[in-house]
């Protein structure tokens, strides 16, 4: 008997050593792609004539230090009804300017970008967006009772679709986070909608929100369109792990004229923010 625990234990050690090995994982290079950031948002109370749009391209998985700004474009918007079209400026730094731009509530617009002899092309509507009519902290809503969480109120409009954005920032954290949301079931409702950090899986660190905390809230109205699409990305971001479904590309309305099979990454969108800020007591 104790040669057979000898025998156990020795095997049990070589399992443990074996999985010290380094394993070289050859990643797939796909191809690189324009990726296209043109996000013409009217923050409400403002003109909304400054935008910008921002060009890169698209790299392989692990490469962080490769310069993705793409110059040279000819980047405008026009509005389809008055035929008005604004030009931005190349900056030099992937990021193409206006201070031209005249917003005009449910109007559409049409993006054009022409990057090395071809013409990509998006169209998209000016999407208003409710007001936010409170901003306040609680504790019962949330997934844990004991943490606080950021409360947002906003009437949704009667007898219409609305599709929302709300991008959610702690004041120190890396990146926001991002949810949508629809007015199926909540048409013409009062709503109460909230916000709380979770842990993270990775570090096991406890990032819970506390007293004294800065959480910035900005609420877009967007397309039905826009909507599927960042529920998509959303989904496909949170969802990594080792039983989740495989990511895919998810593709935008940026549709290549010259070539359809070089399609640009990315979105033109013409929305409407409401933004607010609380600092937690």
């Amino acid at each position: 008997m104790q040669n057979i625990y000898k025998v156990t234990l020795l095997l049990l050690i070589l399992s443990i050593t074996s999985c010290t090995d380094v394993v070289d994982v050859e990643v797939q290079e796909g191809t690189k792609r324009l990726v296209i950031q043109a996000s013409l948002d009217w923050k409400k109370g403002t003109s909304g004539n400054e935008q910008s749009v921002k060009l890169s391209t698209s790299t392989e998985f692990f490469d962080t230090t490769s310069n993705t700004a793409v110059t040279g474009a000819s980047v405008s918007v026009t509005n389809d009804t008055s035929g008005a079209e604004f030009i931005f400026t190349d900056q030099n730094n992937g990021e193409y300017t206006t201070s031209e731009f005249v917003p005009v509530m449910d109007q559409s617009y049409t993006l054009e970008v022409v990057y090395n002899g071809e013409t990509f092309t998006a169209q998209e509507t000016m999407t208003p967006v409710t007001e936010i009519t409170d901003l306040y902290q609680g504790r019962e809503d949330g997934f844990d009772d004991e943490e606080l969480e950021l409360h947002v109120e906003f009437t949704d409009p009667e007898d219409e679709e609305n599709f929302y954005l709300f991008r959610f920032h702690k004041l120190g954290d890396l990146l926001p986070e991002f949810e949508v949301g629809n007015d199926e079931f909540i048409n013409g409702n009062e709503i109460d909608t909230w916000y709380e950090t979770e842990e993270d899986e990775d570090t096991d660190k406890i990032e819970a929100i506390q007293p004294g905390d800065v959480v910035t809230v900005e609420m877009y109205g967007v397309s039905e369109a826009y909507y599927n699409y960042m529920d998509i990305l959303i989904d496909q971001v949170g969802g990594v792990g080792i039983f989740s479904a495989t990511p895919v590309a998810v593709k935008g309305n940026c549709v290549n004229l010259t070539n359809p099979d070089n399609y640009a990454h990315g979105y033109f969108r013409v929305t409407e923010v409401e933004k607010g800020s609380y600092t937690f007591e």
